[in-house]
């Protein structure tokens, strides 16, 4: 039982064993006040999970109402957990999201996609909750410090077109979460589709053996790590400050079947029986970094983005190379760029990988390719 109108029935039925007056209307109330919507809006996002404090707090209102007797709203107004009053928690309310409207709005007019979504991260940020749990604590007043980190994080996304996941210090990625700094590239939603695709080519194998080179933030190889508690898997880069961010991570997760070693792609590694190496390689030809968003050109690692031979100088180094790393039938699997996929499925099948397929994203875009060594 997870999702609003399922919690929302169970309230009902709830307020009904203690012979509630109007049990619905009663229930109606107190997820509205939870969640901050219109008490009609409930029905809108019936199918939206609730966080687990979301649920308690429900709950602790249920519990109220029954052991005392009384509707909701006398709860609300006799309620001193906060020791302030229910017009006084309206207000605050009121005043809470007639700032995130304007900030929103902000956003909006200097051309920040998702403007709404990015706004309610901010805040939710600097008042240490969930962003799901955010108009649960729009009861209270914000304090003049918290008010200036919201403008001071609005500013950056705006003035410096600073990514909203730098400002936060974080990104998730298959449930997990990341850790990150200018020093890494951000994890993106679509290379979640090539670690699927590595955990499916890796069925069935026992213990296998992952090598992923270009780590990063380690999103890649922490993943495969955590959803294959049986591999090892060792993640290699060429630079100190992202192998930091990795082993940080690493620690977040508590992978304890990944390593992580300085590496200019194969230079260092000396373990010839990978069943599987993966790899999202820089791979934007020179000539197209300028003309990239300002949020990425200005913060994203150039040297994780840009690579010679039109972007494929990678590609080339390791489909070269990789053989000599891979068991016999172990498979070989990129992230590629919008319209390099061809092109890189040419350059395995040249160094002898077979059954070499290319693999669509979301968007329907050519967005990985997969070899297997003869």
């Amino acid at each position: 039982m997870n999702k609003l109108i399922d919690i929302l029935n169970w309230s009902e039925e709830y307020l009904k064993k203690y012979s509630f007056s109007k049990p619905r209307l009663e229930a109606e109330k107190v997820l509205a006040h939870v969640l901050g919507y219109e008490r009609i809006a409930l029905y809108a996002y019936f199918d939206r999970p609730l966080e687990n404090e979301e649920k308690d707090e429900v709950k602790r209102y249920l519990k109220e109402m029954t052991s005392k007797n009384l509707g909701f709203e006398k709860v609300l107004k006799n309620s001193t957990d906060k020791n302030i009053s229910g017009s006084d928690i309206e207000n605050h309310q009121n005043s809470n999201m007639e700032l995130l409207e304007k900030s929103c709005e902000y956003l909006e007019k200097h051309g920040i996609a998702n403007s709404r979504i990015e706004t309610e991260y901010i805040f939710a940020h600097v008042l240490g909750c969930k962003r799901m749990m955010l108009k649960l604590n729009f009861s209270k007043k914000l304090s003049d410090d918290e008010k200036e980190s919201i403008r001071k994080l609005l500013l950056d996304r705006v003035k410096k077109r600073k990514p909203l996941q730098y400002l936060l210090g974080y990104e998730e990625f298959f449930g997990y979460r990341f850790n990150v700094n200018e020093s890494v590239l951000i994890p993106r939603p679509e290379t979640e589709l090539l670690v699927e695709q590595c955990i499916n080519l890796l069925y069935g194998v026992k213990n296998p053996k992952i090598l992923d080179i270009g780590v990063g933030s380690g999103a890649i190889a922490i993943t495969l790590a955590k959803e294959m508690d049986e591999s090892a898997v060792l993640g290699v880069d060429i630079s100190d400050a992202a192998l930091e961010v990795a082993n940080g991570n690493m620690e977040l997760n508590n992978a304890k079947n990944v390593k992580f070693i300085k590496s200019d792609v194969f230079s260092n590694v000396n373990y010839h029986e990978f069943d599987l190496i993966v790899s999202n390689p820089p791979y934007i030809p020179e000539h197209e970094y300028v003309g990239l968003m300002p949020e990425v050109r200005l913060h994203e690692p150039k040297l994780a983005l840009t690579a010679e031979k039109e972007g494929y100088y990678f590609y080339e180094k390791i489909s070269k190379e990789a053989p000599t790393y891979l068991k016999t039938g172990g498979y070989l699997a990129f992230e590629v760029g919008y319209n390099q996929a061809g092109k890189v499925r040419d350059i395995m099948e040249e160094n002898g990988f077979e059954n070499v397929v290319i693999v669509r994203d979301y968007e329907k875009i050519e967005r990985m390719v997969i070899g297997r060594k003869k």
